[in-house]
């Protein structure tokens, strides 16, 4: 096994080509940030592009921004630039409420898809909105479909000719495992049912061929990897060989054929467009724009090598310096099974977290014992690795996370 040294990692970030991105981000000198698959860090342009929809479009333009800066048009027009990041064409995603409604909308929709089959599938241990919506849909749909959930070993099992959607994230939030997004489509569809990919912990991270893996549906969240900050807006895909018989339950204003024809009957819009409900989030989804072009900027291929990377040193790391000290990697050693983090486990998880985040060294915690890192190329450094490590390493020899205050449990872990 190599020594590392904080040197060889310097080194490595000398030589990074996507180490001038780190300057388009406000990130405070000694901070060490590895939550951006919780929350990305706040792009430096979003600053200048808030304050001029805030003063120039909406403060001087009012409404008529509407239309003098195309304001209707932007779910559209980020959703387009999503796309290239996930393997979709144009006029196939679009930016719109909140990863759970985009899931209740496209799941309602996809089981309407499939009449007479009874079954939705996913896997226990999805992320948990995921499952609370589905089985809200459940409940909403009483007696016309039941959630079946099986772990990952038995998934294809399980999906059978009764399945009308399977709905799984490509990204596991927790361990960070990737699911052969080809094979599970490919299985949904040899028993002609739906796929719908939640692509929150993947979207900017990892390579994402929609199209070429044949997926039906997708969601996913604008304030990860994509830096749209707290509450960005999410998105929502559909291959355009379903839009025309997309019905999603939430037929607002702005999903309409004519919305301002004002008319009292509903008439679905073409394409993409019928995704949509109420009226957009101008701001956040103009903030978000700004971190979309940023992710759209760069080489997808450098992104994932350098994730993959980050993650296997990480690791080195732990095991040549915290060995001894209760530690278990989650997360599978194969960088090509994992998406960009590294998840450890230990029963004082949330006390070495907070003792961390107090050396301003910033992961999160998952219920009930995960240590969660998450790596960002376009900002993290090698030497953050090694700064991390070392902090982790004081922090158990010390038994620093023993102290009361490290053990008091927060709202928000």
């Amino acid at each position: 096994m190599t020594q590392l040294t904080r040197d060889s990692l310097a080194r490595l970030d000398q030589d990074d080509a996507l180490a001038p991105f780190r300057e388009q981000f406000e990130l405070e000198a000694g901070l060490v940030y590895l939550n951006g698959n919780s929350l990305g860090v706040l792009p430096k342009a979003a600053k200048h592009r808030a304050a001029e929809v805030v003063e120039q479009e909406w403060g001087r333009g009012l409404i008529r921004s509407w239309n003098t800066h195309d304001w209707i048009s932007l779910p559209e027009r980020v959703g387009d630039k999503i796309a290239t990041l996930i393997g979709a064409d144009a006029g196939e995603v679009v930016v719109a409420d909140s990863t759970s409604v985009n899931l209740f909308k496209l799941a309602s929709a996809a089981v309407r898809m499939r009449p007479g089959r009874r079954k939705i599938v996913s896997e226990p241990g999805n992320f948990p909105t995921d499952l609370y919506i589905l089985q809200g849909l459940e409940g909403f749909l009483e007696g016309e479909v039941r959630l079946e959930t099986a772990p990952r070993e038995r998934l294809e099992e399980i999906i059978d000719e009764d399945t009308a959607l399977v709905v799984l994230t490509h990204v596991h939030y927790k361990s960070g495992q990737l699911f052969d997004m080809a094979a599970l489509t490919a299985r949904a569809h040899e028993v002609g049912a739906l796929m719908l990919w939640d692509l929150s912990h993947s979207a900017g991270a990892v390579p994402v061929e929609l199209n070429r893996v044949q997926a039906d549906f997708a969601v996913g969240c604008g304030y990860k990897y994509l830096n749209g900050g707290p509450g960005a807006p999410g998105f929502l895909f559909v291959a355009k060989r379903h839009q025309a018989e997309l019905r999603q339950p939430l037929s607002g204003w702005f999903g309409h054929a004519n919305p301002f024809a004002m008319s009292d009957i509903y008439e679905p819009a073409d394409g993409i467009k019928r995704g949509l409900c109420g009226t957009t989030g101008v701001l956040a989804t103009s903030i978000l724009d700004v971190g979309v072009d940023i992710m759209a900027s760069a080489d997808m291929d450098a992104i994932r090598s350098k994730s993959r990377q980050l993650g296997d040193i990480f690791i080195e790391l732990v095991e040549q310096h915290c060995a001894g000290y209760g530690f278990t990697l989650v997360s599978p050693r194969d960088a090509n099974l994992r998406g960009s983090q590294v998840s450890l486990a230990h029963e004082q998880g949330f006390a070495i977290m907070q003792a961390l985040i107090a050396r301003n060294i910033i992961g999160d915690f998952r219920a009930p014992d995960i240590l969660r890192f998450g790596f960002t190329p376009l900002y993290t450094r090698y030497v953050d690795l090694w700064d991390l490590v070392q902090a982790l390493t004081e922090i158990m020899a010390m038994r620093e996370w023993d102290k009361p205050e490290f053990q008091k449990r927060t709202a928000v872990t």
